[in-house]
């Protein structure tokens, strides 16, 4: 049976038959990164209105099925969770600045959820080494989460703007990290 995990030697391979492609999509996340991080309230209105028409497509797409099901049992409550989306879509995806601090504070629940999870993994490896870099991890998520929440609704300006554009950055640099080594 072969390993299933992939040589670090096919890896770097792959890389650098594409060496050009991994650069300039780390220039292009690189680029769009600084830009979210420059100018976040532009960057979290567009990550929202970008949210609204993948729930105005979804509930189009539940809407047509329940529709074309009417025969099926569960078709009306199909139908309903499809308006429930069109209802979110237009929302989110018609009136800029309404939304912001339900999703602003939507991620700092997930963050504090997400930093008592890592805290628990840290106390499961606590003999281990290298467990307090987990703790520390997720008392850093935690207080992201808490500092969200509690400087709301002003955090709702540039909160998702800001992270994105900070998730942009730290891929755009792995992808021309990686092309650099290739």
């Amino acid at each position: 049976m072969t390993d299933p995990t992939p040589n670090t030697e096919d890896i770097m391979d792959v890389v650098r038959e594409y060496r050009s492609q991994f650069r300039n999509v780390g220039i292009a996340l690189i680029v769009l990164g600084v830009l979210a991080v420059l100018f976040p309230l532009i960057f979290s209105i567009a990550a929202k209105v970008f949210l609204g028409w993948v729930f105005l497509l979804t509930g189009g797409v539940m809407l047509y099925h329940a529709f074309h099901v009417r025969s099926w049992q569960s078709a009306l409550w199909s139908g309903l969770i499809a308006v429930l989306h069109l209802a979110l879509g237009v929302y989110l995806g018609f009136f800029a600045l309404t939304g912001l601090v339900g999703l602003t504070f939507l991620l700092g629940l997930v963050f504090i959820v997400q930093g008592v999870f890592e805290g628990l993994i840290a106390v499961q490896h606590r003999p281990q080494t290298g467990w307090g870099w987990l703790a520390l991890n997720g008392a850093v998520t935690l207080i992201l989460g808490f500092l969200l929440i509690a400087g709301l609704p002003g955090t709702a300006l540039w909160a998702i703007g800001l992270l994105l554009g900070l998730n942009f950055l730290m891929s755009g640099i792995a992808f021309m990290a990686l092309a650099r080594l290739a």
